[in-house]
Order: C-alpha cells, then structure tokens, then sequence
C-alpha cells in the first residue's frame, strides 16, 4: 500500500515536472491562458478593435496573472539578440487595444521566440510611440505617399495590402 502511494507521488511529480517543461517552452508566464489564437486550441474569438484608430488584431495568446492580462506574441524565425522594432510595436499595439478594449492596462507583454522570450514594457513612451507611429501610417495611407518597404514576393502575396496596393510585387 505504502509503495503504491509512493509510486503514485513520484508519477505525479514527472508529469507535473514535464508540464512546467512544456509550459516554458511556450513562453506563456504563469497564469491562466484566457484567449489563444490558435485554431487548434479552441473557437477563436473576434478579434480586439478599437473603432476610434481603426485598430485591429489578435495576440497569439493572452494570459491572466493574478489581476494583469499579459498579451503574448509568439515568433517562429530566428531569435534575435534583441526583439525586432516591428514586433515591439506589434505587441505594443496588442498592449493598446486590450487597454481599448476595457480590459486593464498591460503592464507588459511577452515576444517569445525559439530560444528566449523577451519582456517588453509597455510604458507611456512606447505606448506614445506606437499611437505616433499608426498616425503617421494612416497618413501615408491616405495622402498615397506610403512606399513598399522590401523586396520580397513571398511578403508581398500575403499583404493585406495587396488587393488595392500599386506597388506590387509579380
């Protein structure tokens, strides 16, 4: 009997040990994940929106740390030393609309790539930065002065951008 509740104990404490191992290597903090992209998880929900900056997305995953909601954007290329700009705005973006979206304010989110998962602040000055930077987009957009930014066909097929762009790429 003894011997069954230590083999039990020890079974429990593997699974739980690999559990933590797995749930690391997501890059998701402790916490519950109340919101995944992931088709293959669960029903995706609506994406945030914010009607007032035309703003839309959805975080791959977001996850509930005691009263925080922390977004998390999980990266598939290589891991850089430092987070791409493009991906600090991007999750700083997310950071915005859960805050939109009545949610609370983030105080951060997470890039997680292939080998390191980085913490990104969501200060006043990033958020600042990012509302600067969707002004000057919507502005480029409107005025027709927005100019491709890259030389790549594959990036070029799966804009969102494409079906109205005159600067497309074959």
């Amino acid at each position: 009997m003894i011997i069954s509740a230590w083999v039990l104990i020890s079974v429990a404490g593997v699974l739980l040990w690999i559990s933590r191992r797995m749930q690391q290597s997501t890059g998701l903090p402790d916490g519950r994940v109340i919101y995944s992209d992931s088709r293959g998880w669960q029903p995706v929900d609506a994406p945030f929106f914010d009607s007032r900056l035309g703003l839309v997305g959805r975080p791959d995953y977001l996850v509930r740390t005691g009263e925080d909601v922390v977004p998390v954007e999980v990266k598939s290329g290589r891991t850089p030393r430092e987070p791409y700009e493009n991906h600090v705005y991007q999750l700083a973006a997310y950071c915005l609309l859960i805050h939109r979206t009545g949610t609370s304010r983030p105080a951060f989110g997470l890039l997680h790539y292939r080998q390191k998962t980085f913490k990104v602040d969501f200060s006043h000055e990033l958020e600042t930065a990012v509302l600067n930077l969707i002004t000057q987009m919507r502005s480029e957009i409107e005025n027709g002065s927005s100019d491709r930014s890259h030389e790549i066909t594959q990036r070029c097929r799966s804009c969102g951008y494409r079906p109205t762009c005159d600067q497309k790429l074959s």
